[in-house]
């Protein structure tokens, strides 16, 4: 249940974000800030890239060119988050979260708990959200889009 309850937080808080720049212009998405990866845009695709690069090491497969550096639409994100997101739930729910997954990046051999990538990838992506927060703050958005785990928890009213 935690597993899934990670994920889907994970899911829901990103997706608000990226639909939030809908309401952006290009010029607003792509405005330069002194936190972050310094945009909107390019803080969003690092979350993803980030994502999709530990989904390839959970796999133990060879990791896949790296998202950064190419421009993409609110759109765009959008979907790549579906596609990110699904094939990183998919992967971490495949194996114990107590083995161990091993790949090699940039020369250098690793291996990790799965459940401790897990754990990386979601508060990785919490803190780049809080970044994005405070950019879309400084363009003047209102309301800013939920993304705490209360404000999920909020949203999903069990019971």
């Amino acid at each position: 249940m935690l597993l899934d309850t990670m994920l889907a937080h994970d899911r829901w808080a990103t997706n608000n974000i990226i639909n939030a720049c809908g309401r952006l212009t290009d010029d607003q998405f792509h405005r330069t800030f002194e936190m972050g990866l310094g945009t909107l845009h390019d803080t969003i695709t690092h979350i993803l890239g980030a994502m999709r690069g530990w989904t390839d090491m959970l796999r133990e497969s060879e990791f896949r060119p790296r998202l950064e550096g190419e421009r993409r639409s609110q759109t765009d994100l959008l979907a790549l988050h579906n596609d990110v997101a699904d094939e990183f739930a998919q992967i971490a729910r495949a194996h114990p979260v107590d083995a161990i997954a091993k790949g090699s990046r940039g020369g250098r051999e690793y291996a990790f708990p799965r459940g401790n990538v897990i754990v990386h990838v979601t508060t990785h992506g919490m803190h780049h959200r809080a970044q994005c927060v405070n950019m879309l703050r400084h363009i003047g958005i209102n309301p800013l889009p939920q993304s705490s785990v209360l404000e999920w928890m909020i949203a999903q009213q069990y019971g």
